[in-house]
């Protein structure tokens, strides 16, 4: 218990460990609107002159320049939205509230001045601050980005290299011998959560081949594996990343399954290496590579949790919270029998995965992970 630390420590060291993309300040470059502009389809006129008719004499567009342009006494012109309002004008009537007699425009409503124009700087001033630095990145301020004159950041997916690791991995096995089933379920998941997911060759159950295998793939930002984590005699990850110099963030997470799980920094790189069991390697990859990838693009954490009624009770005799596997049905959650962390099968037929504390749970609400 003393060496595990919780899952939302763990979330939390990732959080401020790995290095994140973050933006400069965002300031505005000029007003915003930089000129009075309309906020509808409609006719610009003077408002002093009320209901009375007025003869149309032009049509201003966003983008002409409203100098070009003025509304005399008597008159008006058509408006889009977007368009700069003219000398002479200081209201806006839409379309709506407009009646058309005898070849002339008669508002159906009072129109006062400033109607229906969105005022030079009334969004920002020019030199404001519109987004403080540090803050994480967004599509939202991407647009403000290019609003302001300010280059486009270069977006890309986040290479992500995926290696299963043991000697008992075969394409065709004996009995004795497994398929890697981890590669390639790690492989769909950093795809299904944005990363440029790469399958890269097992690794031996080698303190050398392991050192080999940390030290290439470069380009990789991201290097994730599964087995060889644990406390057996061909656990050597742990020992072997603590060799090379890797910041250990944790090791061994308070979670069923899950417990051996690590994570590090090893260079500009960010290491994660999830235990052998299928269960166990899925559901923390799930848990932990979007806040990595998140950091690493400058957004927001995701908070990956759901809430939703589970229908039964379900058992949980450790010492630590278990994600179990459920069908949905709308809000409910039906538990799966599963067998634990080696049961693929029974992952593979579940929707979700709720969270059982110590003790277990009653029927009733509880938070869940949806798997992708």
């Amino acid at each position: 218990m003393e060496d595990m630390i919780d899952l939302k420590e763990a979330l939390t060291l990732l959080e401020t460990s790995v290095p994140a993309l973050y933006r400069t300040a965002i300031y505005a470059d000029r007003d915003d609107p930089a000129l009075d502009r309309s906020a509808m389809d409609g006719i610009v006129l003077r408002s002093e002159e009320g209901l009375h008719p007025r003869r149309v004499v032009g049509t201003i567009y966003a983008g002409d320049d409203p100098s070009a342009f003025r509304v005399e006494p008597g008159t008006c012109l058509r408006i889009m939205t977007g368009a700069c309002l003219p000398q002479g004008g200081d209201a806006v009537v839409p379309v709506e509230n407009l009646q058309e007699l005898d070849g002339f425009l008669v508002p159906s409503i009072e129109p006062r001045v400033g109607d229906h124009i969105r005022r030079q700087g009334d969004q920002a001033r020019t030199g404001a601050l519109l987004v403080p630095e540090g803050r994480p990145f967004s599509a939202v301020r991407c647009g403000l980005l290019a609003q302001v004159g300010l280059p486009r950041p270069t977006l890309g997916r986040i290479g992500v290299g995926i290696a299963s690791t043991g000697d008992e991995l075969r394409g065709n096995p004996s009995p004795w011998q497994i398929r890697d089933s981890n590669g390639p379920m790690l492989v769909a998941l950093a795809h299904a959560l944005g990363a440029d997911a790469t399958a890269l060759p097992s690794v031996l159950d080698d303190p050398e081949a392991v050192a080999r295998f940390f030290g290439d793939h470069p380009k990789c930002r991201v290097v994730m594996t599964a087995g060889g984590v644990s406390m057996g005699e061909k656990d050597h990850l742990p020992a072997v990343l603590k060799s090379m110099g890797a910041q250990i963030l944790f090791h061994k997470i308070r979670l069923k399954p899950g417990k051996p799980t690590l994570a590090a920094i090893l260079g500009d790189r960010v290491i994660l290496c999830l235990p052998g069991n299928p269960v166990s390697a899925y559901l923390n990859a799930l848990l932990f590579l979007p806040v990595i990838l998140a950091r690493l693009e400058g957004r927001a954490a995701p908070d990956p949790w759901r809430q939703g009624e589970l229908v039964d009770w379900v058992p949980n005799p450790g010492d630590r919270p278990l994600l179990h596997p459920c069908i949905r049905e709308g809000a409910q959650l039906k538990p799966l029998p599963s067998k634990g962390s080696a049961d693929l099968v029974r992952l593979a037929q579940a929707d979700v995965c709720a969270w059982i504390p110590e003790g277990g749970a009653e029927p009733g609400p509880v938070k869940y992970l949806v798997l992708v």
